[in-house]
């Protein structure tokens, strides 16, 4: 789907006019590949990258245009089961236009940083600070599930908690390797930045997205080291557990022997001690509730 905007009254207003001055292509068709192929002069192989959630993030200087790959977070849903992805937005920024890629239909011009923009390359550096307030934003979300769970899993040994804990893992580990291959970029882009045409305020811009995206990883790395963490205490705290469990089951089976030999002995087919005496079988229950206690009284005192 194609979309264009103009840069009117330092806002952007959506228009059909033919030459706009940015394109947002969102899930191209094939159509449209082919028209951004031929028209905008877009090599294939970059624009799959673009369209490609595993691919690096990278700056690169055409004759025509420069082309910057970066990562920003997916769009959540609840089929993903707290698994956080990750894809691709590809930007191309040209003398006169910027045209943008992606795979997915993301609201990408919201914000207040959208509320005034000067230029096409202004439009371009606010793209990507938006995207790192987008990983701020999960992050902060991500924290706050998981200590949601961890206060569940201390009334619950359901292991649904455990596994949502290592979606969670799983989902800063990516985003972790995201931030740190976007900061490569715009440290590239920030040393770069004469050849792409950047101005002053656009580099002080630059320079607040570098800080902001160290920020950022620096959070998603004290996340991830916390949950990791978290992770092998509640494997302990299992392995302790179950421990203890089975040397209560271990008491009981214990406990259990004496009275049942007893039992198993007047079970026998010989003569035995007050086996015709009235109150054998309370005798018996009595000395077998002894037994028991005598066994729980020693355990008892191992203990201490």
């Amino acid at each position: 789907m194609l979309t264009k905007y103009n840069i009117q009254e330092r806002k952007l207003r959506q228009t059909e006019d033919e030459k706009a001055q940015i394109y947002l292509f969102t899930n191209p068709t094939l159509e449209e590949q082919r028209e951004l192929v031929q028209h905008f002069e877009i090599d294939e192989h970059t624009l799959a990258s673009a369209l490609d959630p595993d691919e690096l993030p990278r700056l690169e200087f055409e004759p025509e245009h420069i082309v910057m790959i970066y990562k920003r977070p997916k769009n959540y849903s609840g089929k993903d089961q707290l698994e956080f992805k990750v894809a691709s937005v590809g930007t191309f920024l040209f003398e006169d236009k910027l045209v943008i890629v992606l795979a997915e239909d993301i609201p990408l011009f919201v914000g207040k940083r959208f509320q005034s923009v000067s230029s096409i390359k202004n439009v371009f550096l606010k793209l990507v600070y938006n995207s790192i307030s987008h990983y701020v934003e999960h992050l902060r979300i991500i924290h706050l599930i998981s200590e949601e769970i961890e206060d569940k899993m201390a009334e619950s040994m359901d292991n649904t908690y455990l596994l949502n804990l290592f979606s969670l893992e799983k989902s800063l580990v990516y985003y972790a390797e995201a931030i740190s291959s976007n900061g490569f970029v715009f440290e590239k882009m920030r040393n770069l930045s004469a050849r792409i045409g950047f101005d002053d305020n656009d580099d002080e811009m630059l320079d607040d997205i570098i800080v902001e995206n160290l920020q950022c990883k620096t959070q998603a790395d004290i996340y991830s080291n916390v949950l990791a963490q978290l992770l092998g205490a509640r494997a302990s705290i299992v392995s302790n557990n179950l421990n203890l469990l089975i040397k209560k089951l271990n008491i009981i089976t214990i406990s259990l022997m004496v009275p049942t030999l007893i039992a198993s002995i007047y079970g026998m087919n010989v003569v035995l001690p007050m086996e015709r005496h009235p109150d054998a079988f309370w005798m018996l229950m009595g000395l077998g509730l002894v037994s028991v206690w005598l066994v729980m009284i020693y355990w008892r005192h191992k203990n201490w």
